[in-house]
């Protein structure tokens, strides 16, 4: 029994099912905190898989090879460090296997704990796929002098758990955690922690899963409370990071070490770190050389362009620009320049040619009909093919610019503009593109590849935005104006208002219920939409799931 204890947590980038990997990353996080003299490390939520597995879990072969990678994992603690690790955990008196955390001591599995709250909301489907735990389930363990209780993720969420823990003597509170980038999330994870400590009187270690997973972005921003919610440590965020923590016993109380703390990121920071993250690895974990952008000269463009850049390097992005006879000077200028800012190819393919074919070959069956829309919509779809057979060409892999607001009111063209294989800004309102792109203008995330300085032309984003799929078009024809549409939109979405409240705080009533129609009317082409990241708690896809027939009004 002694006084002091040194916890190392690991916060790492794992990928999903790719067991061998995380494995060997584990191992080598182990290794390095045991030669600092580390008694125990720990590892994220299901970290020997990633989170979530979704239906991965019912397969019993995925689950045994998790475990059998755990029971060989073990053989490293043997005369050095312990480590905490999250596993998929198989019981033969349960139906569906335990989301579990290990603790691997002395070449063995000394000790399992399960999951007891299991979410069932949002992004989460635990309940599904996991057998819930006890809520008085699993004790702490004893390192060295302290009582330590290891909690996963949602445990925290609510009191229950940890204050069973207390209530059995835990002295330290370890939680391990897979909880997704949102905008607010940061704060709100630290308000949990903090209300679990003044419950409880325990400090609490907060360690988080790192990374990108489909439509999932996983920030880190690991921390360690001490018992008067104080932060201590703090890892950072968008990172990898191998954290040493020192703990020394007052009296009853375990007390962590002050150590440094990284300075706070600016919220656009955050946000666009997390598309950086998001891209970076959709793409490197499913093998893509590279992505494709179609270049308009506008906004969205250029930020997926820029974001893509930040996320790969210049090398391994192809802007294409693509333009009609609509398309301004000021737009092949524009993406031109946005390119050369950039340092990545550009490419222009006219699709002038093909609009007179396609035109031509359609023109004897619309006789008496109005092709406006259909006219327009032959240049996105146009466009698309383009960026498809140039992504079977090189291998790449197609990003849609589709933002929020206009995924939202199903301004885009199925087949067209909504084709890719990733939505990196579908969940970013258009007014946020714009604040981001300023935000790049004058500042390089910690994370990015691309260059210092300007990545657009200032009047990419002075420009009011366009289409360009007839003559003098602009975006404000169809749609109400973006400050505008973004606040009713935040109001339907995100905060599930009525007519009549979002009526309330001084919109127009025929404005709102336009843009209701229009959100209702476009579910069927947002269930089309490739995948996306999302940095909302109301993403479109696994979050925001309406029926595409709905007659409700109000």
């Amino acid at each position: 029994m002694t006084d002091t204890l040194i916890i190392a947590l690991a916060q790492l980038n794992l990928t999903m099912g790719s067991i061998d990997d995380n494995v060997e990353k584990i191992k080598a996080a182990h290794q390095n905190a045991a030669k600092q003299g580390a008694e125990l490390v720990v590892t994220s939520e299901l970290s020997i898989s990633a989170y979530p597995p979704e239906d991965l879990t019912l397969r019993p072969a995925y689950v045994q090879a998790c475990m059998k990678a755990v029971e060989q994992l073990a053989v490293i603690t043997k005369d050095s460090a312990a480590l905490i690790i999250g596993l998929p955990w198989q019981h033969e008196t349960s139906a569906k296997p335990y989301n579990a955390a290990a603790l691997l001591r002395n070449g063995a599995i000394e000790q399992v704990w399960y999951k007891y709250d299991l979410p069932n909301y949002g992004v989460f489907d635990d309940k599904r796929v996991f057998t819930a735990g006890g809520k008085d389930e699993g004790e702490p363990f004893l390192m060295g002098g302290a009582r330590i209780g290891v909690v996963i993720c949602e445990d925290m969420w609510s009191k229950d758990k940890a204050n069973s823990l207390k209530r059995r003597g835990a002295q330290i509170l370890i939680s391990i955690n897979a909880s997704p980038f949102e905008t607010d999330k940061s704060s709100m994870r630290r308000a949990i922690m903090t209300a679990r400590i003044k419950e409880t009187g325990v400090p609490v270690i907060y360690l988080n899963q790192l990374g990108g997973q489909d439509e999932m972005v996983f920030d880190g921003g690991s921390f360690v409370l001490d018992a008067q919610a104080t932060e201590r440590v703090n890892l950072g965020e968008y990172q990898e990071k191998l954290q040493l923590t020192y703990w020394y016993k007052q009296g009853e109380q375990w007390v962590p070490q002050q150590e440094e703390l990284p300075k706070p990121l600016s919220e656009e920071e955050r946000i666009y770190s997390a598309l950086v993250l998001a891209l970076r690895d959709y793409v490197t974990k499913n093998g893509f050389p590279g992505v494709l952008i179609g270049m308009s000269g506008g906004i969205d463009s250029a930020f997926v362009a820029a974001l893509a850049v930040d996320a790969l390097g210049k090398d391994k992005v192809i802007n294409v620009m693509m333009p009609s006879p609509y398309t301004s000077k000021d737009s092949l200028e524009d993406a031109q320049k946005a390119s050369t800012m950039l340092g990545c190819a550009h490419k222009t393919i006219s699709i002038e040619d093909g609009m007179k074919a396609l035109g031509a070959a359609v023109k004897p069956h619309s006789k008496g009909f109005n092709t406006d829309i259909a006219d327009q919509n032959i240049q996105s779809r146009l466009r698309g093919l383009i960026l498809m057979t140039l992504s079977n060409t090189y291998g790449h892999m197609v990003l849609a610019t589709g933002n929020k607001s206009e995924m939202a009111t199903g301004y885009a063209t199925l087949y067209g503009d909504m084709c890719g294989g990733f939505a990196l800004i579908k969940d970013i309102y258009k007014t946020l593109v714009f604040r981001l792109c300023k935000w790049r203008n004058v500042n390089k995330p910690a994370i990015g590849l691309g260059p210092l300085g300007f990545v657009m032309p200032d009047r990419i984003i002075t420009r009011p935005p366009s289409a360009e799929l007839k003559p003098g078009q602009v975006d404000q024809d169809t749609l109400p104006p973006y400050a505008q549409l973004d606040d009713i939109l935040q109001c339907l979405i995100e905060r599930e208002m009525s007519v009549p409240d979002i009526v309330g705080r001084g919109h127009d009533e025929a404005t709102v219920t336009k843009v209701l129609r229009m959100l209702k009317f476009s579910e069927y082409k947002r269930r089309q939409a490739p995948p996306g990241v999302k940095i909302t708690a109301h993403s479109f896809g696994r979050e925001r799931r309406y029926p595409i027939t709905n007659k409700f009004v109000g």
